[in-house]
């Protein structure tokens, strides 16, 4: 017996934006602002914004819109500069799937709907991986979170977590946790990190142990969560020591280990990269899919909303000149980009003759290994030509920008590029004395 199916309601836009964050909201406004083209933007939260809306604390808007403002703010000003260019925003609407022909299937308040667009943009952004993700073992007791989860329930519902917290990762986004925290009167006892030192920048990670005067272990992971109906403890252990150590907590926060939200890319069949598990583009952010662009974070975990937001603004211009023609089409067969160790991947991952550099004219990369003073190569078929030292760190846990410049000796002809290191064995000590490691329980 058939089960007959609900017709759907056609919407017909130039522009469809999957995704009502910095990325997709920026795009919107551009498109609207200084190309003239009425975006439908789709999100399935009940307020667009994405992350900066439950993130309530200062630091968001500096690169886009040169201010330092908390992210709540932060992400109303996108909404209505959106809205202010013509923008239509549908909340509660979750795109369901994506037709090879572009069009749309949409659940939403207003019943179901097929969206069809000349052009679409995914911005779908990125997710932390949960605890079942990382294969943590132990309990399953109540109070393990990851950031986004703490943050949601803390701002937007202004729930209650507990009163000794630790805090598994290192990351910008680790101390955005601690904040969070601490605004919900829990103390942070420790955060405990895999790598020789906490992967945010230093101009984080300093005023950070003096404001929370918690420990900070290094080279540690956790081997083990303890807690029957609710988190009594965690397990950590010393990567170099084989050392192990209880440490007495109520709640745990996993930050970091970010996942492109990429399941709309991947079922509509477009090629995702191996490295970043995003849409796999080229330097003018196209997939694999005619007229399919992407943008933001779904590209590559995870960098900061401002970047995202001016991914949005260089995407923006890039579907415009598909639409109104004038941009040039791709011409010759892509190079593929690739990474080599510690690189874990590099975005964007295709070049194509003719096209614009990337946004901000930068390479982006992720690396598993801290060089202090990189020396970055190009190479072709095993043939280094180009070497590059840079003035600042690799460092992992935070996106690695290296000069589109570096790509000017390319040769076309000669297949695909490689970027890796000259001296990526010269990382930073991994043992003794190398930030803290406590060694007894804590309690």
């Amino acid at each position: 017996m058939s089960v007959p199916t609900s017709p759907r309601t056609v919407v017909e836009t130039d522009i469809a934006i999957v995704g009502g964050g910095p990325a997709g909201l920026s795009a919107a406004t551009r498109l609207g602002k200084v190309h003239g083209h009425r975006a439908l933007v789709l999100d399935r939260e009940s307020r667009a914004g994405g992350i900066p809306r439950h993130c309530d604390h200062p630091g968001y808007g500096i690169r886009d819109l040169h201010t330092f403002i908390g992210g709540p703010a932060y992400a109303e000003r996108l909404v209505r500069s959106a809205t202010d260019a013509g923008a239509e925003i549908r909340t509660n609407a979750t795109v369901t799937a994506v037709h090879p022909d572009g069009a749309l299937d949409v659940t939403s308040p207003a019943g179901l709907l097929r969206v069809e667009a000349k052009a679409l943009v995914l911005a779908t952004g990125a997710r932390e991986r949960a605890r079942p993700a990382r294969l943590i073992p132990g309990d399953r007791p109540a109070g393990v979170y990851t950031t986004g989860q703490l943050q949601n329930l803390v701002h937007l519902h202004h729930g209650r977590v507990g009163t000794r917290a630790v805090i598994v990762g290192g990351e910008l986004v680790s101390w955005s946790a601690a904040m969070t925290l601490r605004h919900a009167s829990c103390d942070t006892v420790l955060m405990t990190t895999q790598y020789p030192s906490p992967e945010s920048y230093a101009a984080f990670n300093i005023p950070g142990k003096a404001l929370f005067r918690f420990a900070i272990a290094t080279r540690t992971r956790v081997v083990g969560i303890i807690g029957r109906k609710n988190v009594e403890a965690i397990e950590i252990e010393h990567l170099d020591t084989g050392v192990r150590t209880k440490i007495d907590c109520d709640t745990v926060i996993f930050t970091g280990d970010w996942i492109p939200d990429h399941e709309l890319a991947r079922s509509a069949g477009i090629e995702l990269d191996p490295g970043t598990k995003g849409p796999l583009v080229d330097t003018a952010l196209r997939t694999s899919a005619r007229g399919v662009f992407a943008a933001g974070n779904v590209l590559h975990p995870v960098d900061t909303a401002d970047i995202a937001a001016l991914d949005g603004t260089f995407v923006a211009d890039q579907v415009a000149g598909y639409l109104d023609s004038h941009a040039p089409a791709p011409t010759g067969e892509a190079l593929r980009i690739l990474a080599e160790e510690p690189f874990r991947w590099v975005s964007p991952g295709l070049l194509r003759p003719g096209d614009p550099a990337p946004p901000r004219q930068r390479l982006l990369l992720w690396t598993d290994a801290l060089v202090r003073f990189p020396k970055v190569t190009i190479s072709q078929n095993g043939r280094v030509v180009t070497t590059k030292t840079l003035p600042w760190a690799a460092s992992p846990g935070r996106v690695f920008r290296v000069p589109w410049s570096i790509m000017r000796d390319v040769d076309p002809s000669r297949g695909p590029v490689t970027v890796g290191l000259a001296n990526a064995t010269q990382t930073a000590p991994t043992l003794n004395g190398v930030g803290q490691f406590i060694p007894a329980r804590c309690s």
